[in-house]
């Protein structure tokens, strides 16, 4: 972190220099951030509540939206604090901590959904074993591998992103993002650059391989199942982390996998806003849409508070 060159600060990317677009943007933002927030802050207190929904299915659940609402936290506040000030800077270190967080949040996602395609293999490929293997123990050791395996896999990235004299300032993008800094560093990153996608990519290959294979397992034990309400209800728990895990592949590889630009491009930003934002915030709406004991426990949890107003 100490090799930052002359660099002392960040100028991010503006939407647009006509006031009246930079409030539409700013609007939507907030509408993005808020309908985010509140979408999981219920997911998170409906599990939390319901004693109904003390099952390893959901205590994964809610850790999924404890990690949606923190980075979606880590980026929007920052631009729409920018916006209402007017303003493009941001701190070495502001955005040097915005990688790291973003890195995160957005690891543990992925390690997430991997313990969740884990824990689906096991309720309906070995259901007998069920209840001992996935205990309360380990699934809070599986949970707390998930966190500390993202941390290490964002401190390493970050470190590996700044280790290097920056020749500019100016990121073409809404927020601090590795591709948009390795852009602006002064020597030859080919290889570097080269050694941190491929690093990145053989960890996210490594996941979704695994789901792959065990969802190849699911939904062949699944067809074998004599009872139709048997099916439909193995269905309906794995359909909404599938639809999850490939919005959030197909997104983020978009992100991270394609060639950099000098100038910024409206396909750069619709891309970044589709992994980094819109996952996030449809999360809670796909893993209620389909799932009675979440749609129960939020009109149980809903009903309370308005009895208490």
């Amino acid at each position: 972190m100490e090799n930052q060159s002359s660099v002392s600060e960040f100028l991010l990317l503006e939407f647009s220099a006509i006031p009246e677009l930079q409030i539409l943007h700013f609007i939507l933002f907030l509408i993005f951030y808020l309908t985010t927030v509140s979408g999981n802050l219920l997911i998170f207190s409906a599990v939390a509540f319901d004693h109904r929904l003390h099952t390893p299915l959901y205590f994964f659940l809610m850790n999924l939206a404890i990690q949606d609402m923190g980075s979606v936290s880590v980026i929007i506040p920052k631009y729409l604090i920018n916006s209402l000030k007017n303003d493009r800077h941001i701190s070495y270190s502001g955005c040097v901590t915005q990688i790291l967080l973003f890195l995160f949040f957005l690891g543990s996602d992925l390690a997430l959904l991997t313990v969740m395609a884990y824990d689906r293999y096991v309720a309906i490929c070995n259901p007998l074993q069920y209840e001992r293997v996935m205990n309360r123990r380990a699934c809070q050791q599986m949970v707390l591998g998930a966190w500390l395996a993202a941390l290490l896999n964002a401190i390493l990235q970050t470190g590996g992103t700044f280790g290097t004299p920056l020749c500019s300032n100016v990121v073409n993008q809404f927020f601090c993002e590795i591709p948009q800094i390795l852009r602006l560093a002064c020597s030859d990153l080919y290889q570097f650059e080269m050694g941190a996608t491929v690093f990145s990519t053989v960890i996210w290959l490594g996941c979704f391989i695994y789901i792959i294979v065990s969802y190849v397992e699911i939904f062949t034990a699944v067809l074998k199942m004599p009872s139709v309400l048997g099916r439909k209800k193995a269905f309906s728990t794995c359909v909404p982390h599938l639809t999850v895990v490939s919005m959030f592949s197909v997104t983020a590889c978009l992100a991270y996998l394609k060639p950099t630009s000098s100038t910024p491009s409206s396909l750069d930003l619709v891309v970044t806003i589709l992994y980094s934002v819109f996952p996030p915030m449809l999360n809670p709406l796909i893993y209620s849409l389909r799932n009675k004991e979440i749609k129960l426990a939020l009109s149980r949890l809903l009903n309370i508070s308005i009895k208490y107003k």
